[in-house]
């Protein structure tokens, strides 16, 4: 299992770490202060309806005792000055029944005695109203007769009972509800210094990682300059190394250079005299030489010349990336014009056919691209099948792949030269483009077998790859692929 300090170290666990406890700490905190406030409000919310309740009792109990009041003075003195206040004192009392009944009492229970209380007061209104109206109908003594009967006393006793059963009830909720307040208070205390004494260990906790973190940073930062230097020493032993390679790749390529210089010249010369005196032999001493010294001069002169085109081709091959031409802009569709034209007389004996698309222009050396045409159309024309005409279809596409070079992706020039000629087994794919290497007899089909390992050679050193797919009778298809505005330097 990782360690602590290995998690530290480590800074995406480090910080999401951080993260995970930052949010699980405001998320805690917010959580309690959410909760307080929330108790906090509705304790409050209580305090304020049982104050309204309590008062708007005492406010209905007051106007009942007023308007009782009034009745009485009437009753009594028969002044209707005491009407005045009695009549204000209904009115006002049928308007605080209206607001009674609004009020929501929060103890269970209370509500029914809340109905009854009201229910009693309307009692008392129609008690008083009837009293008040004997009166002024000249009907005092049997209005102070239903007084003096102790109904109105009984309604104002229940009355008061309810009254104060209400009032107690609202007070006990109300005492209960202060306690309640002075305990969520404490609570509030409580959390809130929790919430301080986390936030600081909070703090605390980033400054330790900020600390750890720094040193590991510093850590990382000395290996990496240590590294650096490390670094620094290989590239220059490797830059030594590099340095001595190059210096020994260009005396090998001096050493490519002279070799190419005798084989040009000083093995040719050899050849050429062989090929002189077989001449002067054949001529002048023709009469005198029997018919198989004859055959034998005649094989020793196309020896001569085997060995001179090998000798040729050989150089040509190796001269291809040394003695190559810096790259312009080449028109392919030029370049196929001067191949046709080239081939022309081999084009009319065989009857061939060229279909050719729109080619595009590339950077190239313009001699090895029509070294690589003639090259692939002349072997097209050589190869046909017996009786049939050679027709060669050359077409061209565009296409996005990954370049090894840019290490990206990158617009590709591919051109396709496909014939009706013998083809060949698909197994000889790669034997094919390897020097030398011949599928048919010197007898059948003349060369030395080096065309198409130079044509790839050609490919190769503009950047691009050739393939082929061919089938036996079938004819053969060659694929080459050149990347759009490929350089390449020659070397010296």
């Amino acid at each position: 299992m990782l360690t602590i300090k290995q998690l530290l170290d480590n800074k995406k666990v480090s910080w999401a770490l951080v993260f995970i406890i930052v949010i699980g700490v405001i998320s805690i905190n917010v959580t309690l202060a959410i909760k307080t406030i929330d108790q906090l409000s509705k304790t409050q919310k209580g305090l304020t309806n049982t104050g309204e309740v309590i008062l708007s009792l005492d406010k209905l109990h007051i106007l009942v005792l007023s308007a009782e009041t009034g009745q009485r003075g009437y009753l009594l003195t028969e002044n209707k000055d005491y009407l005045a206040p009695y009549q204000e004192a209904i009115s006002q009392v049928m308007n605080q029944i209206k607001e009674v009944k609004k009020l929501r009492l929060d103890m269970v229970g209370l509500e029914s005695k809340q109905i009854e209380l009201l229910s009693l007061v309307e009692q008392k209104l129609i008690e008083l109203s009837f009293t008040v109206d004997l009166a002024l109908n000249d009907k005092e003594k049997s209005a102070l007769k239903a007084v003096m009967t102790g109904r109105g006393k009984n309604f104002y006793n229940e009355i008061k009972k309810h009254f104060d059963e209400l009032q107690d009830a609202e007070v006990t909720h109300r005492n209960h509800l202060y306690k309640k307040l002075e305990l969520i208070e404490q609570e509030a205390k409580f959390t809130f210094s929790i919430s301080a004494i986390t936030s600081f260990l909070l703090l605390l906790g980033l400054w330790v990682l900020v600390r750890v973190n720094n040193k590991t940073e510093q850590q990382y930062k000395n290996s990496l300059e240590q590294q650096n230097i490390k670094l620094a020493d290989e590239v220059k032993a490797r830059t030594k190394e590099l340095t001595l390679y190059a210096e020994e790749l260009a005396r090998s390529n001096r050493e490519l250079e002279d070799f190419a210089f005798v084989a040009s010249h000083d093995l040719q010369e050899p050849l050429r005299k062989i090929r002189a005196f077989g001449d002067r032999l054949m001529t002048s001493y023709s009469s005198s030489i029997d018919p198989k010294g004859q055959d034998y001069l005649k094989r020793m002169y196309n020896a001569a010349e085997r060995m001179s085109n090998l000798i040729s081709d050989l150089l040509e091959y190796s001269r291809i990336n040394t003695r190559g031409k810096a790259f312009v802009v080449v028109s392919l569709d030029q370049v196929l014009i001067d191949v046709i034209d080239d081939l022309e007389v081999a084009i009319d004996e065989s009857s061939a056919t060229i279909q050719t698309t729109p080619l595009p222009e590339i950077n190239g050396d313009i001699t090895q691209l029509n070294q690589l045409f003639l090259n692939l159309l002349s072997n097209a024309i050589k190869f046909k099948q017996d009786d049939i005409p050679p027709v060669i279809h050359i077409s061209y596409n565009e296409s996005y792949a990954f370049d090894p070079i840019l290490k990206t992706d990158s617009l590709w020039y591919e051109i396709t030269i496909k014939d009706n000629g013998i083809g060949f087994s698909q197994e000889f794919e790669d034997k094919i483009f390897i020097p030398f290497q011949r599928l048919h007899t010197r007898s059948q089909y003349k060369g030395t077998g080096i065309g198409l390992a130079i044509c790839r050679r050609i490919v190769e050193r503009h950047g691009g790859d050739i393939s082929v797919k061919s089938e036996i009778n079938s004819g053969t298809e060659f694929t080459i692929k050149i990347p759009h505005n490929f350089t390449f330097t020659t070397t010296s």
